[in-house]
């Protein structure tokens, strides 16, 4: 399929309705930013840990032909997540979003490959332990080797891979007080993406590409100086990492 400009509207609509985001115009800055000079139409799309989808539908009415969310508590109930899915659904009715319960290890790589792998707010929780101890224990660091290697058996060639989530430096963690942007971030449990992109460079991915997140309400001065690792460092430490399958 191709880019559906009415679904993309209703899209971030429904977003608004339902408070998933404060502002419509916040959410399409910071989709355009996450998916920005990536080629979404008729492609194979992978969102693994998408909860509710809010990402996989966005690649849906971007025109991905396939969006696959890769979510094992979607097998029980997923609460409040499995309610925005369902209004997506009803409300996107010309997309398709197929969930998945499977995790990454049990997925397998016999539905063929895809060509684009998004990882947001989850790569940290394949292996939680592993993560936190990934640069003191070589033993977590082959476990998550080996969990990366399963996404690059996912990956077609020139793939491209999306990796978002929090640093595991910030200003507040190292002052042990809470964020007041993010209170409920466990800094411990996440990694630096310079750290991701090592893993990722050892099973296939290369051109690493980290952008940080600005203070989208700063529109465009937020963009222009708040876009950087040491602004970030005193804000919310997300980072984007974007990497290819070699």
């Amino acid at each position: 399929m191709s880019l559906d400009t009415e679904m993309v509207d209703r899209y971030f609509s429904v977003l608004e309705t339902l408070g998933i985001v404060s502002s419509e115009r916040y959410a399409r800055s910071q989709l355009e930013d996450l998916f920005g000079g990536i080629d979404l139409d008729n492609k194979r799309v992978l969102d693994i840990g998408g909860g509710s989808g809010v990402y996989s539908f966005y690649a849906a009415c971007m025109g991905a032909k396939e969006v696959i969310c890769l979510e094992p508590e979607a097998d029980g109930s997923m609460g409040d997540e499995f309610e925005v899915y369902d209004r997506l659904r009803s409300t996107l009715d010309r997309v398709t979003v197929k969930i998945d319960t499977r995790t990454i290890q049990e997925y397998g790589n016999d539905r063929g490959k895809f060509d684009v792998i998004l990882m947001h707010a989850s790569i940290n929780h394949l292996d939680e332990t592993a993560c936190i101890n990934l640069l003191e224990d070589k033993s977590s660091w082959e476990k998550y080797r080996r969990l990366l290697s399963l996404v690059s058996e996912l990956a077609a060639p020139g793939a491209r891979l999306i990796v978002c989530d929090c640093s595991r430096y910030n200003f507040f963690a190292f002052l042990r007080i809470k964020n007041p942007l993010v209170p409920a971030i466990e800094w411990h449990k996440h990694q630096a993406p310079e750290v991701w992109a090592r893993l990722l460079e050892e099973v296939g991915f290369c051109d690493p590409e980290i952008r940080w997140e600005p203070l989208y309400r700063f529109r465009k001065i937020g963009r222009l100086f708040l876009a950087n690792k040491v602004a970030s460092y005193f804000l919310k430490s997300v980072f984007c990492l974007r990497m290819t399958k070699a």
